[in-house]
């Protein structure tokens, strides 16, 4: 008779804990141990609990392949979440690590697998090619594709979160705590003590919410009606808009994209929207300011260029519309679209095409984590017919959708990779860019170790080609996810190590990095709604000089659209309570 010891932890969220019957049966190469029901004095399987148990066997089993786990209800159904599984074998000091990490529902017997990542390539073992195909069979049954709307990535088929399987929901406490969660922080009231300051206006393009819009600017757009007089009061010293732009000095946020966008009328009053032009300076002294901004892409001749030099409450107007269509961008396109969503087709391939012993898998799942779930959330409850973007935001409903649309027929995988997105935009040596130098520091660290990572799997290029399963997600990615665009610039086919590490790389800092700068300091920029408005209530002004104090109050969201605005930012962007910090590694 052999005897295997053996421990099974179970989760540590709320209610992960079962009262159920549970039972194990070990699998090798040479037959199957006893089914043996796992159960201790006292209680079994609590919250956190590490359990040891024995499992006996008739005959030695040979090398060991899989951990059966077999859950049965006794009176009620109660669900279970086993972290993992350590079986010591009889004659060894070895100890196998069989990672889970899944909730087991209902009568359900579920294989699991020692976790050392395998390729294809290494796998030889007939029994583990089959649970490595059945694996899959079973995620491509659960986890589909689905076009929620056309023109914008595809993602998965669900509904509402509900829809989704348990194993990537939120856990217990994620969930109460996103659902029953103001708060307000240092830099909310330096905001709102500075939002009037050119420099502080300037700082917020490059180190606000959306640091991705401004390039540089080397000759005036045609459509842009500024001439070097217009702006030669803001020049320094002797200076003049030729030579500042010959020296790469001057800058353009263009929200062109905005430009007949459908508008929201809210409780039956209508918004307004504006496509501004705004043109920047880096100044010796007073750092990055604005120096001239036009809110209409196509001028007519009565067209007005606000300046610093106008009366102060219509420069300042002027900016707040800026900042509006900072809003409606930074929300729509850089957080919505560029993290959220394009991470989203990454995940549900994932989880179609690489098996939770896929070295590409371990190196995926834990920066895809709830993405499905927040997703599925953002769909039914953010940006749906009736969602909170339609009743606060000058563009919800219909407009948020044309504007997605319009950004995805440009997006292009080379400006997901922030070297070359930096570079084409002309920002390499913008000063106090701290955006660009943080995002740079962080993209070649992670470049790094995924690529010694996957130098511990793949010797040569040869067999990143050769490998059947990178190869079918990469085309599930492609074909399935990003559809109908010709330029973005992703092959459907991995051909090099080189290849998969800058693809893989943009796949963690993106889900990591790019969104945490662009969602986690939004309530700090929008908590004090003129400086980044949601909507507005009147039209661009016609008339510097009769712009007043009760214009621009008639003009900002109303107090409810604030307090919303206030909500719903707070909400999204604030500390989650399981987040891991860079400089801590989960035990």
């Amino acid at each position: 008779m052999e005897v295997y010891t053996v421990t099974v932890a179970t989760g540590t969220s709320q209610y992960a804990g079962t009262n159920n019957y549970v039972f194990m049966t070990l699998v090798g190469e040479d037959g199957e141990s006893e089914r043996t029901l796992l159960d201790n004095p006292g209680l079994d399987f609590c919250r956190g609990a590490v359990d040891r148990y024995q499992v006996s066997s008739p005959a030695p089993l040979g090398p060991l392949l899989l951990v059966r786990l077999e859950k049965q209800r006794f009176w009620v159904e109660d669900n279970w979440f086993c972290r993992y599984v350590t079986v010591k074998l009889p004659t060894q000091e070895e100890e196998l690590v069989f990672p889970c990490y899944r909730w087991l529902i209902g009568d359900v017997q579920l294989e699991i697998r020692e976790g050392t990542a395998k390729t294809l390539m290494d796998e030889s073992i007939p029994a583990l090619l089959t649970h490595r195909k059945e694996e899959l069979q079973e995620r491509q049954r659960l986890y589909r594709w689905l076009t929620w709307a056309e023109g914008i990535p595809r993602c998965i088929d669900a509904k509402t979160e509900a829809d989704l399987p348990q194993d990537v929901r939120f856990d217990n406490e994620k969930r109460s705590d996103f659902e029953h969660s103001l708060h307000q922080s240092s830099l909310t009231e330096y905001c709102m003590n500075h939002w009037r300051e050119d420099w502080f206006f300037g700082y917020q393009c490059l180190n606000g919410s959306n640091p991705r819009m401004i390039q540089k600017c080397s000759k005036i757009p045609e459509n842009l009606l500024v001439t070097a007089d217009m702006v030669q009061s803001s020049m320094s010293g002797r200076s003049t808009l030729d030579k500042e732009m010959k020296a790469g000095n001057i800058f353009l946020l263009d929200y062109a994209i905005m430009d007949g966008v459908p508008t929201n009328t809210i409780k039956g009053i209508p918004q307004y929207i504006a496509a501004p032009l705004c043109l920047l300076y880096q100044h010796p002294d007073e750092g990055l300011i604005p120096i001239a901004i036009q809110l209409d892409q196509t001028p007519g001749p009565d067209a007005l260029v606000f300046l610093p030099s106008d009366p102060p409450l219509a420069w300042m107007l002027a900016k707040m519309w800026v900042r509006h269509a900072e809003f409606q961008v930074f929300q729509v396109l850089s957080h919505l679209l560029r993290t959220h969503l394009v991470v989203e087709v990454f995940c549900v391939a994932t989880l179609r095409q690489l098996p939770a012993v896929h070295p590409v898998y371990k190196l995926l799942a834990p920066h895809l984590r709830y993405t499905l779930e927040i997703n599925s959330r953002g769909r039914s409850q953010l940006i749906s017919a009736d969602g909170i973007f339609k009743q606060v935001a000058s563009i919800g409903g219909d407009g948020l959708l044309v504007l997605a649309q319009r950004e995805y027929r440009v997006l292009t995988y080379r400006s997901l990779q922030p070297p070359l997105d930096f570079l084409d935009r002309g920002v390499t040596r913008l000063p106090d860019y701290h955006y660009r130098e943080h995002s740079l520091l962080l993209w070649d660290a992670i470049h790094s170790f995924v690529t010694s990572m996957l130098g511990l799997y793949y010797s040569s290029d040869l067999e990143v080609q050769a490998d059947l399963e990178l190869q079918a997600w990469i085309t599930d990615v492609s074909q399935e996810g990003f559809t109908d665009l010709p330029n973005f610039g992703l092959s459907s086919k991995l051909s090099s190590r080189d290849e998969l590490s800058t693809l893989l790389t943009v796949v963690i800092f993106h889900s990591t990095v790019q969104h945490a700068a662009t969602n986690n300091g939004q309530f700090d920029w929008c908590a004090w709604v003129p400086n980044t408005p949601c909507t507005m209530r009147q039209p661009p002004p016609a008339d510097k000089d009769a712009v007043t104090m009760e214009t621009i109050m008639a003009t900002l969201p109303d107090v409810s659209q604030s307090c919303v605005q206030m909500a719903i930012t707070w909400h999204l962007g604030r500390r989650q309570p399981d987040a891991v910090s860079e400089r801590r590694r989960p035990p």
